[in-house]
């Protein structure tokens, strides 16, 4: 497992109260392959609030992806709902922990909030 990926599990819950602000709650199961090997993340979410283990076990959803995808996604190279809809990683379950899940994820290098271009453009004008 790359270092990304374990920096990024390792900070959920630190980031959980500033992300997950909506009352949802369940247990998200996250597949990542890479060869013939696969490692299991449990990551448990509610209000406020992420647990995380390296566990297989009952969840509301599973996410498979490759850990290459994985470590893109973590980095800000990728965008989750993307790499779903090309089929390069499947998603089944509870979909609302998938919509709130990636909300940890970063925005991809030199992305900027439209608002602050908007206003430096009419601070120009």
């Amino acid at each position: 497992m790359s270092q990304a990926t374990e920096e990024f599990f390792a900070a959920l819950p630190a980031q959980a109260p500033a992300v997950l602000r909506a009352p949802v709650t369940g247990t998200l199961q996250i597949d990542l392959a890479s060869g013939n090997r696969t490692e299991h993340w449990l990551v448990r979410l509610s209000p406020g609030a992420a647990t995380v283990e390296r566990a297989r076990g009952p969840a509301d959803a599973v996410w498979s992806s490759s850990a290459d995808l994985f470590e893109r996604l973590v980095t800000g190279r990728a965008q989750a709902i993307s790499a779903v809809l090309r089929n390069e990683s499947t998603f089944r379950g509870n979909v609302m922990l998938f919509l709130v899940f990636r909300r940890f994820f970063p925005t991809p290098p030199g992305v900027r909030d439209p608002r602050e271009t908007a206003r430096e453009q009419a601070g120009r004008a």
